[in-house]
Order: structure tokens, then sequence, then C-alpha cells
């Protein structure tokens, strides 16, 4: 076989991972199912193209068709969400400090690190209040905007001019950016090399996370992030 039919064999190899992830990629927050049409329409992928990728990863678990014939995601994709978390090492750590932080505000607080173009929701303890902003584990959200993209985009290598003076004052703020009802403050939480593992960040409905809260808000964050770096290696 020569090098240009494997070099092509490979891509198409690569092409239909990628078909396959786009399919678990269509599904969005609030989706308990989703029809094949509505797969169709997400991906752009032929019907009958979904219904092989489909077969491959209901025979790996992470699809599972219901009698209905709608599409649900399968249990494999917990079980890797869950060694995720654990690859990690930090959550006995920073569960206790988002539920301090939780108690202390009031509000939402949440531990995010950055993947891609995006963040996602590694460890959080929502607010007890009825009235909330609340947050999944698992949740992945754009770094377009928001206090916890900031803090994770300035102490990254794509950081931008304006993110100087983030990583000067050590936080970022944001209201209303990603979604007009939520504030959010963030600080970034550093090892003891000073290298980025994700940000603290606490949030809450706008109208009543005020200048006194936002403060407060900072104070526990600061205090979280200096108790976590000593137990960062």
């Amino acid at each position: 076989m020569n090098g240009t039919t494997e070099e092509t064999l490979a891509e198409q190899r690569v092409e239909a991972v990628e078909r396959a992830l786009s399919l678990l990629d269509s599904f969005r927050e609030g989706d308990d199912a989703l029809k094949l049409a509505q797969l169709a329409d997400r991906t752009g992928l032929y019907k009958s193209t979904i219904l092989r990728l489909a077969a491959s990863l209901e025979r790996f678990g992470y699809l599972v068709r219901g009698a209905d014939g709608r599409f649900r995601l399968g249990p494999s994709l917990w079980r890797l969400g869950s060694l995720y978390r654990l690859g990690f090492g930090l959550g006995e750590h920073i569960r206790p400090e988002l539920r301090r932080l939780a108690d202390a505000t009031g509000e939402t607080a949440s531990y995010y690190v950055r993947e891609g173009d995006s963040r996602v929701c590694l460890y959080r303890v929502n607010s007890p209040r009825a009235a909330r902003h609340h947050l999944n584990e698992g949740d992945r959200l754009p770094m377009a905007g928001g206090a916890g993209a900031h803090v994770l985009r300035a102490w990254s290598g794509d950081a931008k001019p304006s993110d100087s003076t983030i990583r000067k004052q050590g936080f970022a703020i944001s209201l209303g950016e990603r979604d007009a009802d939520v504030a959010a403050v963030a600080v970034p939480l550093l090892d003891r090399r000073g290298a980025l593992q994700g940000a603290l960040t606490v949030s809450g409905l706008i109208a009543r996370f005020d200048t006194r809260r936002r403060d407060v808000a900072l104070g526990a964050l600061r205090d979280s992030a200096e108790r976590l770096l000593r137990e960062l290696p």
C-alpha cells in the first residue's frame, strides 16, 4: 500500500471520528433527547450517515436510542466525565472551598478550566437562594464573555492587550456580559510556580450583586485561592 493511499485512509478515519463527535456535540443544555431530524439539522449530515455513526456510538455506550426513536447521551460519557474530574486531583480541595464561598456570599460558586475555545464548569456549588444563577458540573460555556473567561484568557497564551489590566489587579468582574441578568467575580487559581490551574468564580443575579456584594465575593475568592495554593504541589 503506497503512502498516498495510507494518508487518504487516515484522513477518512479522522473525518469519521469527527462526524461521530459532532453528533455528541449536537446536544445542548436542556436537551433530554433529540430526534433523528434534529441531529441532521444540527450536524448537516445525512440521516443515513447519522444512523451508521449512531450505531457505533450506541455500541460503546455514548448514545442510547429509546423506543420512541429519539437519541439520548449514554452512560459512557458520565464515566469519562468522572475520570476527567478525578484526573485533576483537586476536587477534594476545591469542593469545600466552593461550599465556603457559597455560604459566605449566598451566591453560586464554581471552578472553571479552559478547553480550547470553551470553558468547562468542572465543580460548582449552587446558591441556596430560590432565585439564583444555576450551573451544572460539566456545563460548557464560551470564552467570549464572563469573569471566568476573562481570567482564563488573561493567564493563557492568547491573552489580549486589554487583559493586562486583569492580570495586574488579579481578578475580573463581568456585569451582564454572557447573560444580561448575571454578574460574576473571578480570580485565577495559580500553583506555586505561578501556572494557571483554573478560575474560581462567584456569580449571581445582577439585580442584587451590587458593589458591596462584589467586594465581599472578591475577598472570599482571594482567601479561597490562597488556601488552595497551600494544597497544590
